[in-house]
């Protein structure tokens, strides 16, 4: 099978549904809900996760169906979310429609780096910058990060995930995929939901570190879910599953086989 191309971001348009399936459906999905909801409510104040009760902007960047945001404007938060696929928006605009939240929620059609061309100067600031499985599919990933920033309010929140290299490179060597290793070729073919550029989280904390940015939480998702090849196992106790999944996500060596890595930072400006 063709490999995807890295020499250009990845639009979901042709992905669109059977990334609500395979990724945001199901046990997969709620254990990265589980675990991001748990990193979220240790360190941030606000209603849903804290007592403020204050009004929030929050952004989700390359949001697409908005699963983990749109729980945040049920929750009276104003949520803009911007993505480059169409496809992903008609999901979330499904979903803002169903639930009524038309007013807190603004989608807009266009990469990050566009959408100063669709809000005010005033606008283009948050409370909670949300970035969830985008930077695995970017050219260059690193320079998302500072776009990231721009749109931090000071003493800011910024939640981070992406896709894990070692947990990739695990997976292949528990299913004797030696070619792979040797040749590092770990993107994923055209057509896969494996992504371009699977990250290494300590280049990812890297350049973090070289940000205005503390790092609060770092959790894996998916530490061993996946590596239950049978699938009838992996149906036998989900909530205990989900709950030794939370146990395990900030311990080593589990965190570092997470199938994706959550960061929460906070602006130190």
């Amino acid at each position: 099978m063709a490999k995807e191309s890295s020499s250009q971001d990845r639009n979901f348009d042709d992905l669109a549904k059977r990334f609500k399936k395979n990724i945001y459906g199901g046990l997969k999905g709620d254990i990265r809900l589980a675990v991001l909801e748990r990193d979220c409510r240790e360190h941030i104040p606000v209603v849903p996760f804290g007592g403020e009760t204050r009004v929030w902007r929050i952004l989700d960047a390359g949001g697409g169906q908005g699963q983990f945001s749109l729980q945040l404007a049920k929750a009276g938060h104003k949520v803009v979310i911007c993505d480059i696929s169409a496809e992903m928006l008609k999901l979330a605009e499904q979903q803002v429609i169903e639930a009524g939240l038309g007013e807190n929620v603004q989608l807009i059609h266009c990469a990050l780096q566009d959408l100063p061309q669709h809000l005010s100067p005033a606008e283009l600031t948050f409370d909670l910058v949300i970035c969830h499985a985008v930077m695995e599919w970017m050219q260059e990933p690193k320079e998302l990060l500072p776009c990231l920033l721009r749109h931090l309010k000071p003493g800011g929140y910024l939640s981070l995930t992406f896709y894990n290299l070692h947990s990739l490179i695990y997976k292949n060597l528990l299913r004797t995929n030696f070619k792979k290793i040797i040749e590092q070729s770990y993107g994923g073919s055209k057509g896969s939901l494996t992504p371009i550029n699977p990250l290494d989280p300590a280049r990812v904390m890297q350049w973090l570190s070289e940000l205005p940015l503390v790092v609060l939480a770092h959790s894996g998702i998916r530490v061993f879910h996946d590596y239950i090849f049978n699938e009838e196992h992996r149906a036998r106790a989900p909530e205990q599953l989900v709950q030794m999944e939370l146990a395990f996500s900030q311990q080593e060596p589990y965190r570092s086989l997470g199938r994706y890595i959550h960061l929460l930072a906070k602006s130190t400006e």
